[in-house]
C-alpha cells in the first residue's frame, strides 16, 4: 500500500465508523441508558465481533484476489458504488433514534457479549468487508489474504479507538443527547457527503 492509500483507508474507515449505523446506535443507546462504562463495554464487544468478519473475508477472498486481476477491478467499482450508496442513504435518511429502553441494567460482561453478537451476526458487515477492504490492495500483492487480515484488524482497532470514547462521552452527556436527538441527523448528513466523495475518489483510484 502507498502512503496515499493508507491515508484514504484511515480517513474512510473513521468516517464509516463514526456513521450512526446499527453498531453506533447500540453503543450510544447502552451508554445513555446505563452510563459510560456500559458504552465502553459495548464498543469493545462490537470491535471484537469485527474480527470474525475479518477472518471470513481474508480466507474467502485471499486466494481469489491472487488469481484474478479482473476480480480486483470488479470489486473496486462495487466497493466504490457501495460507499456512494451508503452516503446517499445517509444524506437522505431521517434522523437516527437512540433506543432508550427502560430495561434492567445488564452487567458489563453481558453488554460486551451483546455488542459482539450484534456485530458478528450482521451479514451487512460481511458484505461491507468484501466490498471495502480489497480497495486498498494492489493486484501485484503476493499475499492478499495476509493484507486483508491486517486491514481488517486495523479497522477493528480503529473501531474501538472511536466507539470506545463515543460510548464514554455518550454516557457522560446522556442528558444532553436525550434533549437533542437532531444531533445524529447532522452527523448523518456530514458523514454521507464525505462517503460519497470518498467513493468517487476510490472509483478513479489507480492501483499500483
Amino acid at each position: 500500500m502507498t502512503e496515499s492509500q493508507v491515508l484514504i483507508f484511515v480517513v474512510t474507515s473513521l468516517v464509516i465508523i463514526l456513521t450512526p449505523g446499527q453498531d453506533m446506535i447500540l453503543v450510544m443507546s447502552r451508554a445513555v441508558a446505563q452510563g459510560a462504562k456500559a458504552g465502553i463495554a459495548t464498543a469493545a464487544g462490537v470491535s471484537l465481533g469485527l474480527l470474525g468478519h475479518t477472518l471470513l473475508t481474508a480466507l474467502g477472498l485471499g486466494s481469489l484476489l491472487m488469481a484474478s486481476e479482473l476480480l480486483f477491478t470488479i470489486l473496486k467499482f462495487v466497493g466504490a458504488a457501495y460507499l456512494i450508496y451508503l452516503g446517499i442513504r445517509l444524506v437522505l435518511s431521517k434522523s437516527s433514534k437512540l433506543e432508550l429502553e427502560k430495561a434492567k441494567p445488564s452487567s458489563l460482561k453481558r453488554l460486551f457479549m451483546q455488542g459482539a453478537l450484534s456485530n458478528i451476526s450482521n451479514p451487512k458487515v460481511t458484505i461491507f468487508y468484501f466490498a471495502f477492504l480489497p480497495q486498498f490492495i494492489s493486484h501485484t500483492a503476493q499475499k492478499p489474504a495476509l493484507l486483508l487480515l491486517v486491514l481488517g484488524v486495523s479497522f477493528s482497532a480503529l473501531t474501538f479507538m472511536v466507539k470506545g470514547p463515543v460510548g464514554y462521552f455518550a454516557g457522560i452527556l446522556s442528558s444532553w443527547l436525550r434533549a437533542r436527538p437532531r444531533v445524529l441527523k447532522y452527523i448523518d448528513r456530514f458523514s454521507g457527503t464525505v462517503l460519497i466523495a470518498l467513493g468517487l475518489k476510490l472509483a478513479f483510484e489507480k492501483r499500483g
